[in-house]
């Protein structure tokens, strides 16, 4: 059995939803970079495993906001794992992604929108915000 400890208390700037704490940078940087960012946080680039944790990265970003997360295809195109060695099974992806647009898409991006928000899969080398979680 599971207990979850609810009394955790994140750092200021960190948002706190059910066991994790949760930064949304105001910086941009590449996926490497931005991952790089977060473990320099003692934490890695976030790991979506439910609905509800959707529901709530999508409520911390601003309106439209792109933002990197713990999701690549990198080692194997087309099979999008999490950083922490999980296959995305549950996925949120926007109509018509991932297409690996140009063949050089490998990184996985929230994009803020509608209630719950959507997945993208984008260039590693591009700027932009990220968020983390630990």
């Amino acid at each position: 059995m599971t207990v979850k400890v609810q009394r955790m208390v994140c750092q200021t700037q960190w948002r706190k939803f059910e066991t994790s704490c949760y930064f949304v940078s105001t910086e941009t940087k590449n996926w490497t970079e931005s991952r790089q960012a977060c473990i320099a946080e003692g934490a890695d680039l976030v790991v979506i495993n439910s609905h509800d944790e959707q529901v709530f990265v999508n409520s911390v970003l601003d309106v439209k906001q792109n933002a990197w997360m713990g999701l690549t295809d990198s080692l194997n195109e087309g099979v999008w794992m999490w950083l922490d060695g999980t296959p995305a099974t549950t996925t949120y992806w926007e109509p018509g992604q991932p297409n690996s647009y140009s063949g050089d898409q490998d990184c996985g991006e929230f994009i803020q929108y509608s209630s719950e928000g959507h997945w993208n899969d984008d260039g590693c080398f591009a700027d932009q915000n990220f968020i983390c979680e630990k």
